[in-house]
């Protein structure tokens, strides 16, 4: 069954208004769908304009042309409250709020049901607990936000868009200033969130390989493209099809750096000194990783290179053109016999 589009987007045009009536434009003829139970993941290299087509698909910032559609209306025709209803946002930009508890950081949340005396009545609180709960952070629900790790920090303001109830979350780069654990720990709420609540989410993020992970679809936002490019401004698939179609490759892929798509990684150009590499799986990724770094390229075995035959963590063959063999009981001493060989 296909999935509702909750935001689209046709000949967009982002950027700002400037004093004199002129205009900086970031990006023309954007076109781009959302849609309900998906986590996308919005990526491009600095300056691409990320944070400000996040805004103005938000209505934080006004589109300079093109249109956007919000459950098929257009994003102009709803009020500032009704916009609330539907779309609710967490900006990148840290917010003071350590002198409140998450309990009552998490009500804010519930402004656009509230009214303009902003009375809680008992089902505006059982939301807000429905959504502290909703983060796995309920145990931390009387603690200031003060006393709160970067992770629970970001959990809370997490937890605020769910109190608001909307169908629509979008997060401008929510992992930036966290550790690989709670960066992982964040991305998999997301997904959760997503699947399990049916929420359309768009992330900006740098982290391709939670992306590609996690990510039901990316867009991929090129930096200051112009009507004349040749290539798209935005391009949007699946990890996957973007992977194997050899797209990331182009996209990610500039001088001295490359994008493997077999491990889905950003890495250095590979170098001409092949070495083979066979064996236990675990085993020979890791060893291949670490060959790459002494600046070795590896590849299929074969009788006029070196090779490694990988039969464990423990247990390293390495076989040479000349017939002689070496054994290595741990990478670290694998990367020894290759220092050793080549001085």
């Amino acid at each position: 069954m296909r999935r509702q589009i909750t935001i689209s987007a046709h000949g967009l045009a982002i950027g700002y208004s400037l004093r004199g009536g002129r205009r900086k434009v970031i990006h023309n003829s954007l076109d781009m769908e959302l849609r309900n139970g998906e986590v996308t993941c919005l990526l491009g290299l600095n300056g691409a304009g990320k944070s400000t087509l996040i805004k103005t698909l938000c209505g934080l910032l006004p589109p300079l042309a093109g249109s956007i559609r919000v459950l098929g209306a257009p994003l102009e025709s709803y009020s500032h409250n009704r916009l609330s209803t539907l779309i609710g946002v967490v900006l990148t930009e840290k917010t003071f709020a350590g002198g409140i508890t998450v309990y009552d950081l998490v009500s804010l949340g519930r402004y656009p049901h509230t009214g303009i005396f902003g009375q809680l009545k008992e089902s505006d609180h059982e939301a807000i607990s429905r959504a502290i709960k909703s983060v796995g952070i309920e145990h931390k629900a009387a603690s200031y936000v003060s006393e709160l790790s970067d992770g629970e920090r970001q959990k809370a303001f997490i937890a605020k868009v769910l109190a608001q109830e909307s169908p629509i979350i979008i997060l401008d780069e929510p992992t930036a200033f966290l550790d690989v654990t709670s960066r992982i720990e964040i991305m998999v709420l997301l997904r959760k969130l997503a699947r399990e609540q049916q929420k359309s989410i768009l992330l900006s993020t740098h982290d391709l390989d939670s992306a590609i992970q996690l990510g039901d679809k990316l867009w991929l936002q090129e930096r200051g493209a112009k009507d004349n490019r040749a290539s798209a401004p935005m391009i949007s698939g699946t990890p996957e099809d973007l992977i194997l179609s050899g797209v990331l490759e182009s996209f990610f892929g500039k001088k001295g750096v490359v994008f493997d798509s077999y491990s889905g990684k950003i890495s250095p150009v590979p170098s001409e000194n092949p070495v083979g590499i066979d064996g236990e799986a675990r085993s020979a990724f890791w060893a291949g990783n670490a060959l790459k770094r002494k600046g070795f390229a590896p590849t299929a075995p074969a009788k006029d290179i070196v090779s490694v035959q990988c039969l464990s963590p423990t247990d390293f063959n390495v076989s040479f053109p000349d017939g002689k063999t070496l054994k290595a009981n741990s990478i670290e001493e694998l990367l020894d016999l290759f220092t050793n060989s080549s001085s």
